[in-house]
């Protein structure tokens, strides 16, 4: 579920005097964000990235897109059974397996991403998109509860609009002269897959 923190307000310092208020400016706020996003949702759109930038040219391996992206193993091992369970990734094993998107990039919804990895978007429990969530108590009497619709309304519009692709257009992916890639060799029947990529 998306994040929400509401931090404590503590002040640095007196305010000087002014016919305006400055304690806005004068405060430290404690929390990750009126609306933030989770390390899952950091590390598993990272790891989406990886695997659209490889994309076309056979399984790549965990272990090089941890190292690649300075990501821990485990953690992306954990990440990547959510993935799979939205079927935006599968496995192959073998000596030369690993993870492959489903769909092409350009297919692939970054909403279905974040919520695969963080669950419905929420910035408020009574202003979820999932349809099983629990009631608040002031449901029928609130009047603030519009504004948080809103605001899970344009979040979720804006991860609509983008795909995989906008992250790592073709120019980006695998094979591109001057970007680093991954090391996983190219099969033979993704020559033609790759060749559309540049």
């Amino acid at each position: 579920m998306v994040l929400v923190g509401i931090g404590r307000r503590v002040p640095r310092r007196p305010a000087p005097p002014s016919s305006r208020s400055t304690k806005l400016a004068t405060r430290t706020y404690h929390s990750s964000g009126a609306v933030s996003f989770s390390t899952k949702g950091e590390y598993g759109v990272r790891l989406m990235a990886q695997l659209a930038r490889h994309h076309g040219c056979g399984p790549a391996s965990l272990t090089e897109i941890a190292e690649q992206e300075d990501l821990p193993r485990a953690y992306l091992e954990q990440l990547v059974i959510s993935l799979r369970d939205a079927d935006l990734v599968h496995s192959t094993r073998g000596a030369h397996g690993g993870y492959e998107l489903t769909r092409a990039p350009e297919q692939i919804q970054m909403s279905e991403v974040l919520r695969a990895l963080e669950g419905p978007i929420a910035p408020m429990i009574c202003a979820t998109d999932d349809t099983d969530h629990m009631t608040c108590a002031r449901t029928g009497f609130c009047t603030v509860n519009f504004m948080w619709v809103r605001v899970r309304d344009a979040i979720a519009g804006a991860l609509d609009s983008m795909t995989l692709a906008d992250l790592v257009p073709a120019a980006a992916r695998l094979g591109s002269p001057g970007l680093p890639t991954l090391a996983t060799p190219v099969r033979a029947n993704s020559a033609q897959g790759a060749s559309n990529l540049t």
